[in-house]
């Protein structure tokens, strides 16, 4: 897809609920990819995230971005002088289409599989068209994905001696997934966190709040930041590098900053209890009446 027809997308997507937890335009906008740490690097926008992490057997890729990103992310990949064709396994962290836009087109150009939560692999396979999310009506769709695989909550995803473990974290989506594993460095291994978006927004008319269709949402909502909070984490990523200043930890860390700026067993617990007190405080607007967004 062309430049300007990423553009329009971005446009499109500005006037959509997308546009409250992003900076559109640096969705599409290039970043050089870098090793975050160890077999695990940055493959993706200045404002959307890809990671993929390594082995000598084949690499595993999380989330595609934007459509209109394919190529970039292939271009990312190969120069960090590694091959497309070597990613085994694409997985998601939920199927709206900042994230979820590219996979069909990367797994085609890669061969890999795609794999993610039961309610992700629907929505996957349905280009993004879930009436169950939170968005429904105003997310913007995407090419659908032929074939998904489904990872169970705590179960794994192996390539070569590279193992993530899905957390399924419903809130944002109702297959949200944040993702976890190890990388060493230098024989320091660490504990990497992939965690999903934590965001109380949607479409207008939803609601978090039971009702007598769905009673469990807002329960699963808390659950969800609960389970991100627990996780071992030593470093944090997420979609949006931006809803967790990863890139300005970046650039710290480029400037020679040191302990490391992204490494912090505190970040998983920040980000949970500040998506927290969102989420609390849309209940209360939505138990006042307030169409909230």
């Amino acid at each position: 897809m062309k430049r300007s027809a990423c553009r329009l997308l971005i446009g499109l997507a500005a006037i959509t609920a997308l546009s409250a937890h992003a900076e559109e335009p640096s969705w599409h906008q290039p970043h050089k990819p870098f090793r975050v740490y160890g077999n695990t690097y940055y493959v993706g926008t200045e404002g959307l995230s890809a990671i993929l992490i390594t082995s000598s057997q084949g690499s595993i890729l999380i989330d595609g971005t934007l459509q209109c990103n394919a190529p970039l992310i292939e271009a990312n990949i190969r120069a960090l002088g590694l091959r497309v064709e070597d990613v085994r396994v694409i997985l998601n962290s939920h199927a709206h289409s900042d994230h979820a836009g590219a996979i069909a087109e990367l797994a085609r150009a890669s061969g890999a599989q795609v794999r993610a939560s039961a309610a992700g692999a629907r929505a996957l396979m349905a280009g993004g068209n879930d009436p169950e999310d939170p968005l429904f009506g105003e997310a913007l769709l995407y090419p659908p994905v032929a074939h998904v695989g489904v990872v169970a909550d705590g179960g794994t995803v192996r390539v070569g001696d590279i193992t993530l473990t899905a957390h399924y974290t419903p809130g944002h989506t109702p297959g949200s997934t944040s993702w976890t594993w190890r990388s060493c460095e230098q024989g320091r291994c660490l504990s990497m966190v992939y965690a999903d978006s934590l965001a109380a927004i949607s479409a207008n008319g939803f609601r978090f709040s039971d009702d007598a269709t769905h009673t469990h949402r807002a329960e699963d909502f808390r659950r969800s930041i609960a389970t991100v909070a627990a996780l071992p984490c030593n470093i944090l990523m997420a979609p949006h590098p931006d809803a967790i200043d990863f890139m300005d930890k970046v650039a710290a860390r480029n400037r020679g900053r040191q302990p490391d700026p992204l490494i912090d067993p505190h970040a998983c617990q920040a980000y949970a209890a500040a998506a927290g007190l969102k989420l609390e405080a849309r209940l209360v607007k939505e138990q006042q009446g307030h169409a909230a967004r």
